[in-house]
């Protein structure tokens, strides 16, 4: 891992951390660089290189990387380390096909509201995604869509997906990386969001549950289609 001589790490685009007691901002910075590609689905992680191009102490390091591991952004493999999580195409869509399922809980949870709260939260929810500038970077687009998504399910207030949300975020973010690396179509990501929004909005559950189709398995599957067509160039 080559470090420049302002500190940031040439090959993978990190940041030293201003404080070395600063467990998040750690893991925040290795967030950053999933998100943006510069670390790799699958590519292995050393404790030492990331404590010196982040310029923290190896402890410091070592507890961000266990918890990112907990949280499932990386693997833990005996004898071998830590690496990138990675999705194969067959996770891809096990995980959008799941996730419409969940989603579906959480949209009949809003709906059967009757005192409107809960779509009063989607809402607002929505209006703060919509506020996002078509071209903003990687990383403010992607911090976007995961609240988004994660505004959602806690406006079900069912207490099963507020729990599951850290586990599915960090699937969420692999899958998105990969999307976002691949694809990169801002208009499009903010297009099928404005449909799930626009069918809750018409209390109608199987336009939902399209929407929700649409904007997961569709997108899993063109995702799947784009990245064979890459291995195979």
């Amino acid at each position: 891992m080559t470090v420049r001589a302002d500190g940031r790490d040439a090959r993978a685009g990190l940041s030293p951390v201003a404080s070395v007691s600063r467990r998040d901002a750690v893991m925040n910075e290795i967030r950053r660089a999933i998100v943006l590609g510069a670390l790799k689905p699958g590519e292995k992680l050393t404790e030492n290189r990331l404590s010196a191009s982040l310029s923290v102490s190896r402890p410091t390091m070592r507890e961000a990387l266990t918890q990112l591991a907990q949280e499932g952004l990386l693997v833990q493999e005996p004898y071998r380390g830590l690496r990138v999580a990675d999705l194969d195409a067959k996770a891809i869509i096990d995980i959008a096909r799941t996730r419409v399922a969940l989603d579906m809980l959480a949209a009949e949870a809003i709906l059967a509201d009757t005192s409107g709260q809960r779509l009063e939260a989607v809402r607002e929810a929505w209006a703060d995604y919509d506020r996002l500038p078509i071209d903003a970077d990687p990383v403010t687009a992607h911090e976007a869509h995961i609240a988004f998504h994660r505004r959602i399910w806690e406006a079900s207030e069912n207490i099963l997906l507020i729990r599951l949300w850290p586990v599915t975020e960090a699937h969420l973010t692999i899958a998105l990386a990969r999307d976002q690396t691949t694809r990169d179509d801002p208009r499009r990501a903010h297009d099928v969001h404005e449909r799930i929004v626009d069918a809750l909005f018409g209390g109608d559950l199987d336009e939902v549950h399209a929407a929700l189709v649409a904007h997961t398995v569709d997108s899993a599957e063109e995702l799947i289609a784009m990245l064979a067509e890459l291995d195979e160039r």
